[in-house]
């Protein structure tokens, strides 16, 4: 299973960012491949506009299975991706992606 993080940072000790459109950095990892990538969404800073539609979009390229960020993403970001049967999941704003991982691995975090 692929799971993506939306992060302020590369690495598993990197907090979470809470935002979904806005956020710095989309950690991906692979737990096949027991492997961690990154991608880098911080020019999404200059958008004035559909931030959130744009990081949906680059989520579908990096084709994760499940979602992991702080407050999930806004009405039309939300509609695309669980039309898209990805799995969302929300309250992980305060802790570390490593933190988060875990967390959703103990079936503690919420089904957006």
């Amino acid at each position: 299973m692929k799971i993506a993080f939306t992060t302020k940072g590369t690495e598993w000790d990197s907090m979470m960012d809470p935002r979904f459109g806005r956020t710095e950095f989309i950690l991906i990892y692979d737990e096949e491949k027991d492997e961690l990538t990154n991608f880098d969404n911080q020019a999404i800073e200059g958008e004035a506009h559909g931030a959130g539609p744009k990081t949906a979009q680059k989520l579908f390229e990096l084709n994760p299975d499940v979602l992991i960020t702080g407050n999930g993403p806004g009405g039309n970001a939300a509609t695309v991706l669980e039309k898209a049967g990805m799995k969302i999941y929300i309250g992980a704003g305060d802790m570390s992606a490593k933190e988060a991982y875990n967390t959703f691995k103990n079936n503690k975090l919420k089904k957006f």
